[in-house]
C-alpha cells in the first residue's frame, strides 16, 4: 500500500505539496482495518437514501445571513498560548480534492474510525491558502431545538463562518469507503501536510491533499464545543479553530 508523502507542519502555501505519485499502481484495493471508536460503534450504520434525502435538502437551503455567534468563554477551561488546558486531545484531518469541497474529520486517535466526518461548503485549495496566511477560525452554527435531543455532533446540518463571513453550509455524513480509504493510508501520521495517490488520474478537481494535526476538544456547555488545532512543542505553523454551537 502507498504511503502518504508527507509535509512538516509549518506555513502552507500553494505550491507547498509532494507532488503525486504517478506510477501505475494507485491505491490497491485494501481492507480498512480502523478499529471502532468507543462512541456509538453503529452509528454510521445510516442508508444511502437518507444520505442523499440530507444532501438534498441541504442543497435546497435559502440563504440567509444571521450573526455570527461564536463562544467568548469555556467553562472550566483556561486559554494559555494559543492553547486549552483542561480539554481532551483528538485527531483532525482536512481532506479533499483541491478544486473540490473539503472534508472535515475527528477521530479520538489517528487509528481509529472517526466519530464525525463533515463536509464544508469550502474548496480544499482554498481553505488550505487561508490557513497559509494566517490564523482562520470556522464557526458551525445550527438551530437550538428543544423537543430533540441531539447530542451536538450528531447535528445533521450546519451554517458555515469562515474568519466571521458567511460561507455556505457543511453537512455530517457518514464514512464513506473513500474516507475510510484516507484514513487508513494515514494511520501512522501524527501530524503533517501533503498529497495522497489517488484512483483519479488526471482528476479536473486536482490532487487528492490532506493536512492532519492534533487537535484539543473544549467542551462549553451541551450546545457548543471547540477544537483547537494544536501545533508541536510551541513552533509557528497553520492555526486552525473550529466552533460548533447551537443557538
Amino acid at each position: 500500500m502507498p504511503s502518504p508523502k508527507t509535509l512538516p507542519m509549518g506555513r502552507l502555501q500553494p505550491g507547498n505539496v509532494v507532488a503525486p505519485d504517478r506510477s501505475p499502481s494507485r491505491l490497491p484495493a485494501a481492507p480498512v482495518l480502523l478499529p471502532q471508536s468507543s462512541h456509538k460503534k453503529g452509528q454510521w450504520k445510516s442508508t444511502k437514501l437518507f444520505r442523499r434525502a440530507v444532501k438534498s435538502v441541504f442543497r435546497s437551503f435559502p440563504v440567509i445571513n444571521p450573526p455570527c455567534k461564536m463562544p467568548v468563554s469555556l467553562h472550566g477551561n483556561r486559554m494559555h498560548e494559543g492553547h486549552i488546558h483542561g480539554g481532551k486531545q483528538m485527531t483532525g484531518t482536512l481532506f479533499g480534492y483541491r478544486k473540490a469541497r473539503v472534508n472535515l474529520a475527528i477521530q479520538e486517535t489517528p487509528r481509529s474510525v472517526p466519530l464525525l466526518v463533515l463536509e464544508l461548503s469550502i474548496h480544499t485549495g482554498k481553505l488550505l491558502q487561508d490557513m497559509g496566511s494566517g490564523l482562520v477560525r470556522i464557526a458551525l452554527e445550527c438551530e437550538k431545538n428543544p423537543s430533540e435531543k441531539l447530542k451536538l455532533i450528531d447535528e445533521p446540518i450546519w451554517t458555515m463562518y469562515c474568519n466571521g463571513r458567511k460561507a455556505g453550509y457543511a453537512v455530517k455524513r457518514g464514512p464513506t469507503e473513500d474516507d475510510l480509504k484516507v484514513m487508513q493510508n494515514l494511520h501512522a501520521v501524527s501530524m503533517g501536510a501533503g498529497v495522497l495517490p489517488s484512483q483519479k488520474a488526471d482528476s479536473p478537481e486536482g490532487e487528492l491533499t490532506y493536512m492532519r494535526a492534533f487537535f484539543e476538544r473544549a467542551i462549553g456547555s451541551k450546545d457548543s464545543e471547540t477544537y483547537y488545532m494544536m501545533n508541536p512543542n510551541g513552533t509557528s505553523g497553520p492555526e486552525l479553530s473550529i466552533f460548533f454551537v447551537r443557538v
